[in-house]
């Protein structure tokens, strides 16, 4: 199984699918790491992505989902897939699953702003929440309201998804 948990930059996506792929023994794949430097660069001087710099990054998202499931790993997957459309492109099969982690935009500032040795500029917040489209029930999403602890969240997660630690 693949667990996508996305939302806006600052939501706590890495932070808190790290915790679960931890405690889980799953693998865990950052999805900023697939992005090109020429994407990065752009973030970083304050930029916002469009959908024609997102499509080859999701394209390689893709691939890796598709490898990881071919070879049977379970793993964590942080991503902003913020758009509808980019959720649909990496969901592969029923085996891959997704949680939103939803929050105000105050509150997501507030732990952007706190956030160290990130590429983000936080002056793109506006602009991630103007690209957020928010699940629709019709599009198998569990929504985890933002505002407990990280430990608080994961655990929420775990028993919404039925996920248990993997035998060793």
């Amino acid at each position: 199984m693949i667990v996508i948990v996305f939302g806006v930059s600052g939501a706590g996506k890495t932070t808190i699918g790290k915790l679960l792929a931890e405690e889980l023994g799953w693998r865990f794949y950052e999805a900023d790491d697939f992005h090109p430097r020429a994407n990065i660069e752009k973030m970083r001087s304050g930029h916002p992505l469009t959908d024609e710099d997102r499509w080859p990054w999701l394209k390689l998202l893709r691939e890796q989902i598709t490898r990881s499931l071919a070879a049977k790993e379970n793993a964590m997957l942080a991503c902003s897939a913020l758009k509808r459309a980019y959720r649909e492109r990496l969901r592969v099969s029923g085996n891959v699953k997704f949680v939103f982690l939803r929050g105000d935009y105050a509150l997501i500032e507030n732990q952007l702003r706190r956030r160290r040795g990130h590429f983000m500029n936080p002056e793109l917040l506006q602009s991630q929440f103007a690209d957020l489209d928010e699940p629709q029930p019709n599009e198998d999403v569990l929504t985890i309201d933002l505002g407990q602890s990280p430990q608080e969240l994961v655990e929420e997660i775990k028993a919404k998804l039925n996920l248990r630690t993997t035998a060793s």
